[in-house]
């Protein structure tokens, strides 16, 4: 078969596979077994592979590469417009073949399995600090009920909760006492988990020489500098620092037409995590300006001035994606205006 082209829509268990020739005609057209997947492929020739981004995808990705295919890995929304009718595994396999085969299409990076690795201590941290903020104000919410207030923000709280607990005269009853005792020993232990993950995302950051060139940047630490590296992977897929912005969802939502540019604010596309990393880093920059008189601190001094405290973090997260860009395609250390 003269494949040149083939979709993979990913399941569970049960894989769709589309596949055209040089001339757009469909030649393959089937249903696979997760077990029989690698099988199948292996009896076809060297060609294109598209995939959805999804679960498994970046696994398969790896191993199909390791038969010779050349897998491209598509963002869901970009296969959508190619769907020519109601949605099945099929239609969508034919749509996700069809635009693997454009030549504008953008693709997603295929992550190493160390790469997803760093991720997953990503993933798993942030999980567990959304857990320890859902008890803390579980705990605010129970005790008020009872007439007893915590001061707000995470460290105050965590210092009045054991004297409230211990106070056998703040007329707390025993039951509640007992439960809310438990909700604060699970807190405890997601800090320790947390600190735990914290001292293994500096180690790595500390073996990484990419990542310590990027924790020169004022406003992004360890745990920034190892979510870049790990979700960019190769910079080089990106022509400029500003789309290295754009993917991140740090430039201006733009609705422009009949030569009339209209820009509206952040897109807020691609990932959240590294954007919200980036925002906050930027945020701890302008908490210490003081009385900095260098050339990026005069400027965001006027920049607050001009158009407020939020725009001026997100310009500088914008500025600091296209400074990363520029540290990891060229290998260079962080020069400060």
């Amino acid at each position: 078969m003269n494949i040149t082209t083939v979709g993979i829509d990913l399941a569970k268990n049960v894989f769709s596979l589309h596949g055209v020739d040089a001339h757009g005609k469909t030649v393959l057209k089937k249903t696979v077994s997760r077990s029989k997947l690698l099988e199948v492929m292996a009896n076809l020739p060297q060609c294109r592979v598209g995939m959805e981004a999804c679960t498994g995808a970046h696994h398969w990705a790896r191993q199909l590469m390791g038969l010779g295919f050349d897998v491209r890995i598509i963002a869901p929304r970009f296969v959508i417009p190619y769907r020519k009718s109601g949605k099945n595994d099929g239609n969508d396999a034919e749509a996700i073949c069809e635009a693997a085969s454009r030549p504008a299409m953008r693709f997603v990076p295929i992550k190493s399995s160390e790469q997803q690795a760093v991720l997953s201590l990503h993933r798993i941290r942030q999980g567990r600090v959304a857990e320890r903020t859902a008890q803390i104000n579980q705990l605010r919410g129970l005790l008020a009920e009872f007439g007893l207030i915590m001061p707000k923000g995470r460290y105050p709280a965590q210092h009045h909760i054991p004297d409230i607990l211990e106070d056998a005269t703040n007329g707390l009853p025993t039951l509640a006492r007992r439960l809310l005792a438990d909700v604060w020993a699970r807190t405890q232990q997601l800090n320790q988990q947390i600190l735990a993950y914290d001292r293994e995302i500096e180690h790595l950051a500390k073996h990484s020489a990419q990542a310590q060139r990027l924790m020169t940047i004022p406003g992004i630490g360890a745990i920034t500098a190892t979510a870049i590296i790990a979700s960019v992977g190769a910079p080089q897929q990106f022509k400029s620092g500003r789309q290295l912005g754009a993917w991140l969802g740090l430039v201006p939502r733009q609705y422009s037409s009949g030569g009339k540019t209209r820009l509206g604010r952040i897109t807020k596309q691609g990932d959240k995590y590294l954007r919200t990393l980036l925002i906050h880093g930027t945020r701890a920059v302008l908490a210490t300006l003081k009385d900095k008189r260098d050339q990026t601190s005069n400027w965001l001094r006027a920049l607050v001035a001009r158009r407020g405290y939020k725009r001026a973090a997100v310009a500088l997260a914008a500025k600091n994606a296209r400074i990363v860009w520029a540290i990891l395609t060229r290998g260079e250390e962080y020069r400060a205006a």
